[in-house]
């Protein structure tokens, strides 16, 4: 079977990966040549199916129990099972209240464990809760990881459409490309920044919770972290705006003031796509199947979503065969 799959974001590529597994004849549409264009390039790579049931529909945190044990087939070794620690300020311990009664799999912590897991946040916070059976990675090494292991794996990567025709079938995730295009798609705005900081250690993602904007804090090593990521409802990718980027560096200083001394390395925006439910679907429309509505779960529902996506191309197929 020969399928082309349209977009190498973290949903192309586990789509690619999802049919070689089957033995199909991958071409992965790449017109970027990168992941440049990609809002999984600026993903938080969180593996959290239980804090984000905090805001989430129960599908989320269903679908993506299974991410942590995906991705470690997919890029054996890239996921840190180290969990999330989710703290707030002492005025803010109603914040963080109220996250746990939103959602499961946690366990409260007091100040001195907190210290005992975080030392770098020793005496900052009172309370916070932990969800030990959560985990992270990073997205950038993963998806060029796992880029370079589809190409040993036969998947052909093109930065020109070929003819839609000589393919049994089609797969479009091109995310944010189709606003405009795919009925109900919008975009919301996410905005990040990584900071370098060698006087803070961190070994997991740590969320602070705050009325305004929760943010999280991810490490990737070597003294750099990920600070994310604000919510907008727009799809205008233009530069990172000043109050977006005032409000993660006060975050930033509020989980460690010794973050006031760290590096700007980089800011970016990213659009995600997302349907009105903010929920991702999986749909067909002849044999083009769409996959789409990500949102702001790229890494944790994109393997189960791929797997959805891959089985409508093998229906599809095995139906179009006994009618003909």
């Amino acid at each position: 079977m020969r399928v082309l799959v349209k977009g190498a974001g973290v949903a192309g590529l586990t789509v690619a990966h999802e049919l070689r597994a089957r033995d199909a004849e991958v071409t992965v549409l790449d017109p970027y040549d990168g992941f440049l264009r990609a809002a999984s390039w600026l993903a938080g790579g969180m593996l959290a199916p239980w804090c984000e049931r905090e805001s989430a529909d129960d599908a989320v945190l269903m679908r993506g129990l299974t991410a942590v044990g995906r991705w470690e087939a997919m890029v054996p070794g890239e996921v840190r099972r180290n969990g999330t620690l989710v703290v707030a300020p002492v005025r803010d311990l109603g914040e963080l209240q109220r996250f746990a009664c939103r959602t499961t799999g946690y366990e409260w912590l007091e100040e001195t464990a907190i210290a005992a897991l975080e030392p770098s946040l020793a005496g900052r916070f009172r309370h916070g809760l932990f969800f030990r059976r959560e985990a992270h990675l990073d997205p950038r090494r993963v998806l060029c990881l796992l880029r370079t292991r589809l190409t040993v794996q036969g998947v052909t990567f093109v930065g020109e459409s070929p003819h839609e025709e000589s393919f049994d079938g089609v797969v479009d995730c091109t995310g944010a490309a189709q606003i405009g295009e795919a009925k109900e798609l919008r975009g919301v705005r996410g905005e990040m920044l990584y900071l370098r900081s060698f006087d803070v250690d961190l070994s997991r993602p740590v969320r602070l919770l705050h009325p305004r904007i929760p943010v999280y804090i991810v490490p990737r090593g070597d003294g750099l972290f990920m600070v994310g990521a604000t919510m907008i409802e727009t799809d205008f990718d233009g530069p990172i705006v000043a109050r977006s980027l005032m409000e993660l560096l006060n975050a930033a200083y509020t989980l460690s003031p010794a973050f006031g001394d760290a590096s700007i390395v980089e800011t970016g925006v990213g659009i995600r796509p997302a349907f009105p439910d903010n929920l991702p679907r999986a749909s067909r429309q002849g044999k083009v199947i769409s996959l789409n509505g990500l949102y702001r779960h790229g890494f944790l529902l994109a393997p189960a979503m791929a797997a959805e996506a891959v089985e409508l191309v093998y229906n599809q197929h095995t139906t179009g065969r006994n009618a003909s």
